[in-house]
């Protein structure tokens, strides 16, 4: 069952559609103790959400001992900062929440495929602490996701933009001073959360080249990453179980999940 992000309506929507209503659906574990949690953003170039990248990996997730909550954020005729408001809101209520689900607050990720991983790394370098001011009590509690997975990401609306993803979150029409603002490699800074990315090295829709330009500023920051290229493979892999290659990136984000929470948990 779906959870509203703002049950009384949501920040600029159009109508009350459940298109016009961010929401979160949960994934949640059976744990002794609080467990992680990892809210998915699905791709689908800021027009939609792709079905393959949502509830699969939720349970894939789960498998691991991680609750899950896929996120409904709202896409194109939606501009920025729509959907990041409801990525960042999507952080908060999980914070907000986190007694009542049995989840570690300190141990709260962002996960997301092609559009999605955009949305994701602008939500992990486009945070606040929250207003202590707020009415709203969910507003005052911080949208800093403590880490990111980033999968074949759209990053930078530069040389190796996609130009999909671009017009539909910037219009077509976009000044190159809000392209540069929402090129995700441009706003990394130490406090950038870890990183896990992975990219097919001919991806013919969103080149590999966004990968590079997220993890090279990074380590620029001395921020961890890892990052994983496989030779081949088609744009929207999602868990690529029946590719020959790509099909190991979950074992290997399972192995970078585990050494980041048990560090940092």
């Amino acid at each position: 069952m779906s959870l509203y992000l703002w049950p009384e309506g949501a920040p600029f929507a159009a109508g009350i559609t459940g298109e016009d209503q961010p929401s979160i659906t949960p994934y949640l574990i059976e744990s002794e103790q609080p467990s992680g949690a990892v809210i998915i953003c699905p791709g689908g170039g800021y027009t939609r959400r792709a079905n393959h990248e949502g509830e699969p990996v939720a349970k894939w997730l789960n498998s691991l001992g991680i609750s899950a909550f896929v996120l409904h954020y709202r896409v194109h005729p939606y501009k920025h900062p729509v959907p990041l408001m409801d990525a960042q809101r999507a952080i908060r209520v999980v914070r907000n929440y986190a007694k009542e689900w049995n989840i570690d607050a300190s141990r709260v990720g962002i996960l997301g495929f092609s559009a999605g991983g955009h949305l994701a790394s602008t939500a992990g370098t486009c945070f606040d602490s929250g207003n202590l001011a707020a009415e709203d009590p969910i507003d005052r509690i911080c949208s800093r996701p403590d880490l990111m997975i980033l999968c074949y990401p759209v990053i930078t609306f530069g040389e190796y933009r996609h130009q999909g993803s671009q017009d539909n979150l910037l219009g077509e029409q976009a000044s190159e001073e809000l392209r540069n603002q929402l090129s995700t490699e441009r706003r990394v800074t130490p406090d950038t959360p870890p990183t896990f990315l992975w990219h097919t090295m001919d991806d013919a829709s969103v080149p590999v080249e966004n990968s590079f330009l997220f993890a090279s500023a990074l380590r620029k920051h001395q921020v961890p990453v890892e990052l994983h290229c496989y030779e081949s493979g088609r744009h929207g892999l999602g868990l690529a179980e029946e590719h020959p290659e790509a099909y190991t990136w979950p074992q290997l984000c399972e192995l970078w999940l585990k050494k980041q929470w048990s560090t940092n948990g």
